[in-house]
């Protein structure tokens, strides 16, 4: 779980360093977020990783949503 949370976090660094970024983000956040970690999010769980994420971006816990998406970032 700490893994998700730390591509998480690493992620929402990228995205509020680098304006254009999070404009991409806001555009189509599921390619931002495949383009950003390297990783092809599996067909049904897009909706769970931006709703991660922009959790994330609204400074909540991601704690909450890394059951749901456990072992997708992991090698």
């Amino acid at each position: 779980m700490e893994d998700i949370k730390k591509k998480v976090d690493q992620i929402v660094a990228k995205l509020k360093a680098d304006p254009s970024l999070m404009a991409n983000f806001k555009n189509d956040p599921v390619k931002t977020i495949e383009g950003i970690s390297g990783i092809d999010i599996p067909d049904g769980m897009e909706d769970k990783i931006v709703t991660g994420v922009k959790t994330a971006l609204a400074g909540d816990k991601v704690g909450d949503i890394a059951g749901t998406v456990k072992g997708l970032f992991q090698k």
